[in-house]
């Protein structure tokens, strides 16, 4: 046989072997990943009854919000919504006036129903969940807080499926101003696919305003299969420098931080398996900015945004100052 039809054959065989390879990758992700779905929706839908049932507690004071207004929302959900949150920060951003917001991982409802007041009847805002007992508290209701807050119809929704394929589970591209999630990310094996989708249904120029628990080093694949340590966040947060290679590759701005808490883990046990990595809750806003690039510009602060009257702060480093 001539030697270009040995080399052929030989390049065709590496080729097969090679999608066999990744076939067989594939499939081994998706089980493990079908684990910790099952995993995640259990500990979420059985185990955790209460926000008192966490075993990790974020500093508390990236919860509470210094704004009235935002307070005044939040202290208008139903509490057997309240106490089955488990959220780690506040998801709430500045302008949110007729804005369609969008939570990744929306559990009982809680930051749902607060958003869904400060919208107001000309905003709208859906809630995504996987977990069956968690949407059925959110869904029951509905019509307590439409009539709560005043509104003829229900301006929130909460639909059924998962977080890394928003489309497939009927967001469109390009329809949401404002993409929320406390704390769930971390929760997901697939951080990538997750951000993927969300730049895919945002509007240009919308955000991702979101909080989730970081490692201050990548955590051990050893920690993965442990149903408790990552169905409290721990095994699958993120190291903080790989959100920033993450956002670029997809698209994103460059990670603008907000606020940042360290997150206390008391457990002897858990600290010996983590092996001394230390936590924080940190909320990031990420935009969805026009490909072509922009000229730089001085931004002025104009004013109108309820609770903002003088100045707004765009992150921990930047606040714009009204007429500067």
């Amino acid at each position: 046989m001539p030697l270009i039809c040995l080399l052929s054959l030989r390049s065709s065989d590496e080729a097969g072997e090679e999608r066999f390879r990744q076939t067989q990758q594939a499939e081994r992700m998706a089980t493990e990943n079908g684990i910790i779905f099952d995993s995640v929706k259990n500990y979420y839908g059985k185990e955790l009854q209460r926000t008192e049932d966490c075993k990790v507690q974020s500093c508390p004071k990236s919860k509470i919000p210094s704004q009235k207004h935002v307070m005044e929302a939040l202290e208008m959900v139903h509490e057997q919504v309240s106490t089955r949150h488990y959220g780690c920060g506040l998801v709430i951003p500045e302008k949110l006036g007729g804005m369609h917001v969008l939570d990744l991982g929306s559990g009982s409802g809680r930051d749902c129903f607060a958003l869904s007041k400060l919208v107001g009847q000309n905003g709208f805002v859906t809630g995504m969940d996987m977990t069956d007992e968690q949407l059925k508290v959110a869904r029951d209701y509905v019509d307590y807080h439409t009539e709560k807050f005043g509104y003829s119809t229900p301006n929130v929704k909460f639909i059924q499926g998962y977080i890394e394929k928003l489309t497939e589970a009927g967001i469109p591209e390009d329809s949401q101003d404002i993409i929320v999630s406390n704390c769930v990310i971390c929760l997901c094996p697939d951080k990538k696919s997750v951000l993927k989708e969300a730049y895919k249904v945002l509007k240009v120029g919308g955000e991702l305003y979101f909080s989730d628990m970081y490692a201050d080093r990548k955590v051990p694949e050893s920690v993965y299969h442990d149903e408790v340590l990552w169905g409290e966040g721990l095994s699958g947060a993120l190291y903080w420098k790989e959100l920033y290679s993450l956002a670029k590759e997809i698209g994103f701005s460059q990670p603008r931080l907000v606020m940042a808490s360290p997150m206390l883990v008391d457990q002897e046990d858990f600290r010996q398996k983590l092996g001394g990595i230390k936590y924080a809750s940190v909320t990031y806003r990420l935009f969805k900015l026009p490909k072509v690039r922009q000229p730089a510009r001085h931004v002025v602060y104009q004013g109108g945004i309820i609770g903002f009257p003088d100045c707004l702060r765009f992150d921990h480093q930047n606040v714009l100052k009204m007429g500067i």
